[in-house]
């Protein structure tokens, strides 16, 4: 019986795990430009014996408690069973409800369909060959404001979505998914702040590309 209630109980779990996750996927990705790491310095340490009789021998640890048998005198419905899987306080139909355009439908709510993580993933490598040519500076003007106008709209959207959540559900959330739905909106929040920056050093970094390139030329034509 246990066994056919973890079976039923498993796509509930998966989704309620992918739920609390997704919504940090995309504070994670594409947030900085590559950096070239550094050797890890070498650090030479000198062994100091200890004396035989310095070494403290480590107690055993402490045996562990026995749970309490459980109570077999009431009905087998009554007995609890902890392999039962636990319903996810989330019900994401009435958030898609309020936010039916949101992207994370479109790029971070669990699915196990195929077709649809096909699409997702190919939309992820088109985002990332653009980025790409961003900092590269072959994006055309056109291009990195797409970028990051992007970026912006997803960043935008996972903060009310995580808000919609705690909102409707933050009183019966456990503790940890909670914090996991806070930290994604800070962090969403923090990149927020630094688009701004980073779509002018995209566009500098174009500019200048443009007049070396102009540069070239010009030395290419003269006699």
């Amino acid at each position: 019986m246990a066994v056919n209630a973890w079976r039923k109980g498993l796509p509930g779990l998966v989704v309620a795990t992918g739920l609390v996750v997704a919504a940090l996927v995309y504070a994670l990705r594409q947030d900085a430009e590559p950096v070239t790491p550094e050797a890890p310095a070498v650090v030479q340490t000198t062994a100091t014996p200890v004396a035989p009789q310095a070494v403290a021998r480590t107690p055993p640890p402490p045996p562990r408690a026995t749970p309490p048998p459980l109570d077999l005198t009431r009905p087998p419905e009554e007995v609890p069973d902890d392999n039962t899987p636990k319903v996810h306080p989330v019900d994401l139909q009435v958030i898609r409800a309020k936010l039916p355009d949101n992207l994370y439908w479109r790029m971070g709510a669990p699915t196990q369909d195929p077709a649809e993580l096909e699409r997702r993933e190919g939309e992820s490598r088109r985002w990332n060959e653009l980025y790409g040519k961003v900092l590269s500076a072959e994006a055309t003007v056109e291009q990195i404001h797409e970028y990051y106008g992007h970026r912006r709209q997803v960043s935008e959207d996972f903060i009310t979505f995580s808000t919609e959540v705690l909102t409707q559900f933050g009183d019966v959330l456990p503790e940890r998914d909670r914090g996991l739905y806070e930290l994604s909106i800070n962090m969403h929040r923090t990149r927020l702040a630094e688009l701004p920056a980073q779509e002018q050093d995209a566009l500098d970094r174009r500019e200048a590309q443009e007049r070396r390139r102009e540069a070239w030329r010009q030395g290419q034509q003269s006699p």
